[in-house]
C-alpha cells in the first residue's frame, strides 16, 4: 500500500549516536509515521553537537493527521511528501525555509537534504530508523524520540 502525506523536518545539527542495551534491541519497532525521528548518522558517520543548536530531525505525518505543519527548530524547516510501502520510502517536492546556516549546521543540512533526494528503501529495528539507497546502503540513520 502506498501513502502520500506531508512531511516535515528541523534541519539542524544533531545528538550523538545513542548506546544500545540487550532490552533496546528486543523492543517493539516504532511506527514509521507520527513519530519523532533524531538524526544520529549520515554516512556511518555521527552527526555533530553543536551547543545552542537543536538536533537534525524529522516527523513523517500520516495522511489523515491533523496537523500538517512542520515543527521549527533551529535553522531552516523542510516540508514536502514522501510515499512508503512495508519496504521503500521516497521524498518528492522536498522544499526547505531559506535561512543562512553557515559552518557545520549548513554543511549537514545540506547533506541531510542530498540523503533525503537518495532515499529509497527503509527498515526500522526498535528505536532505529534506518534510511536505505537504491543498493540497500544505509544513508541515514535516526533515533525514535518520546518527547511526552
Amino acid at each position: 500500500m502506498t501513502y502520500a502525506a506531508v512531511m516535515s523536518a528541523a534541519l539542524t545539527l544533531g545528538g550523538c549516536a545513542g548506546v544500545h542495551s540487550s532490552a533496546d534491541d528486543q523492543a517493539v519497532d516504532e511506527p514509521l509515521e507520527n513519530t519523532y525521528w533524531k538524526l544520529v548518522a549520515l554516512d556511518d558517520q555521527s552527526t555533530p553537537v553543536v551547543e545552542g543548536k537543536r538536533e537534525a530531525h524529522f516527523v513523517l505525518h500520516a495522511p489523515d493527521a491533523s496537523t500538517q505543519n512542520s515543527r521549527v527548530a533551529g535553522c531552516n524547516r523542510l516540508m514536502g511528501e514522501y510515499q512508503h510501502d512495508e519496504r521503500e520510502l521516497s521524498f518528492d517536492r522536498l522544499a526547505t525555509t531559506r535561512m543562512a546556516c553557515p559552518g557545520e549546521v549548513g554543511s549537514l543540512e545540506r547533506d541531510f537534504l542530498a540523503t533525503l533526494n537518495e532515499v529509497s528503501g527503509w527498515q526500522i529495528k526498535g528505536k532505529t530508523l534506518t534510511l536505505l539507497d537504491e543498493q540497500g546502503v544505509s544513508r541515514a540513520r535516526l533515533e525514535a524520540v518520546h518527547l511526552y
